[in-house]
């Protein structure tokens, strides 16, 4: 199916009967307003996200937990926005972005304040778990599928900057946090981030909005597109492959605090993690506009699996920089992709849908990789062998996706004019 657009300015209808915008929205400056909050809104909901590893030794001590249930809270968090996500994305397709949006800013204000008075952990999986995991899923979906709805010939660079203010946030969020704890507290910090991701993302809501009508809408029907061979394979990796990813932001701190660094040098590291992804999802997304965002998303999860070969080896700070660097790059490369890699495959109609059908395997992978590697720690008495073992899970998650370039799309469909 293709559409016709007559003249950039002009008006008319589409094969389905409705108005065709004009060309000149997409990719305007009102578009890059798109992006720009979306960058912003990635900010301050993963910036708080991520810096839980710097949360993770005080709540232990506070509550006399062990790993295995303090990270807990972390890998619930993760999983109630990867499930919510094709629900956010479904109800920014129908009702808008902006009151998703909103949503998501009371939501994660409350849960974070409620998480600073609670006096026991299982009511941190409620209240953390509830309202980061809600601020999440109503920012990250809906306001990727603004931007893939915004933009046509730049819409890889613009998911890439968009996205890339999940590393931003990581670079700051952490080392944020455990400035903020060294002088306040836990429970004053998280009121703190309470006050400040609400106001951020109340701003963000109020700028966003809908995108235009797609002028290249889907060949590919959303029942269809979660049938495919290829979205099998890209689900699959994607589980696999969150079964280590969200490890180093829970246990990387801890790892190096054991081994000498002290509290902000270890915090340091998941900003360091986040500084590097930047370059990967910037780099990587500018990058597919003009190579094989398929190929490139391929060696996103091979440098993954890289990452973890050199935490295996790392005996020192300095090694532990690299993995974070290597690390980086290689997570901030699938996360720009992953959006990216929908909309090759699929188009642009139902983004939010189908790409919020992809996130929910982040929750599986988060409810087995984190918990299962503290239970292994506890046990073990040694991080190495959960290492080892996220090493070869990385390695898996990039072995499943060989087979997806087979089924690639020629190209983009075409924009005519006569």
């Amino acid at each position: 199916m293709r559409t016709i657009i007559t003249e950039p300015g002009a008006s008319g209808a589409g094969e389905s009967g409705e108005p065709i915008p004009s060309l000149e929205l997409f990719d305007s400056p009102r578009a890059w307003r798109m992006v720009a909050a979306a960058f912003v809104a990635m900010f301050a909901t993963y910036g708080v996200a991520y810096s839980f590893g710097a949360f993770f030794k005080p709540m232990a001590v506070e509550f006399g937990t062990r790993r295995s249930a303090t990270s807990a809270v972390f890998s619930i968090t993760v999983l109630v926005w990867c499930i919510l996500g094709p629900v956010t994305g479904h109800l920014a397709d129908r009702f808008g972005p902006r009151i998703v949006v909103a949503t998501g800013a009371i939501g994660m204000g409350l849960g974070l304040a409620l998480t600073s008075i609670i006096d026991r952990l299982w009511l941190g999986y409620l209240t953390y778990g509830l309202g980061v995991g809600v601020g999440v899923a109503c920012a990250y979906v809906p306001m990727v599928a603004v931007v893939g709805g915004w933009l046509i010939r730049r819409r890889n660079t613009g998911l890439g900057i968009a996205v890339a203010g999940i590393g931003f946030g990581t670079v700051c969020g952490a080392p944020i946090a455990a400035a903020l704890i060294a002088h306040l507290g836990w429970r004053t910090t998280y009121l703190v981030f309470a006050i400040a991701t609400t106001a951020i993302l109340l701003g963000c809501a109020w700028i966003v909005e809908r995108p235009p009508v797609h002028v290249t809408p889907s060949r590919v029907r959303l029942a269809d597109a979660l049938r495919s061979p290829a979205f099998g394979f890209l689900y699959a990796s994607s589980v696999t492959v969150s079964i280590v990813i969200f490890v180093p932001f829970v246990y990387l701190p801890s790892f190096a605090h054991d081994r000498g660094a002290s509290e902000f040098a270890s915090a340091a590291l998941v900003g360091i993690i986040g500084g590097a992804s930047v370059a990967g999802r910037m780099g990587l997304g500018s990058l597919a506009d003009r190579a094989g965002v398929v190929r490139l998303y391929q060696a996103s999860f091979f440098v993954l699996a890289l990452s973890y070969g050199i935490w295996l080896a790392a005996a020192s700070y300095p090694m532990m920089i690299v993995f974070a660097l290597v690390m980086g790059v290689g997570y901030g490369g699938y996360v720009a992709l992953s959006p990216a890699v929908i909309a090759h495959l699929f188009g642009t109609q139902r983004m939010g849908t189908v790409l919020g059908a992809l996130y929910t395997s982040g929750g599986i992978g988060a409810m087995v990789g984190p918990p299962l590697v503290g239970l292994i720690i506890d046990r073990t008495g040694s991080y190495r062998v959960a290492i080892a073992a996220a090493f070869a899970v990385a390695l898996a998650s990039f072995a499943l996706l060989i087979p997806l370039r087979r089924y690639e799309r020629p190209g983009e469909l075409p924009i005519e004019s006569d």
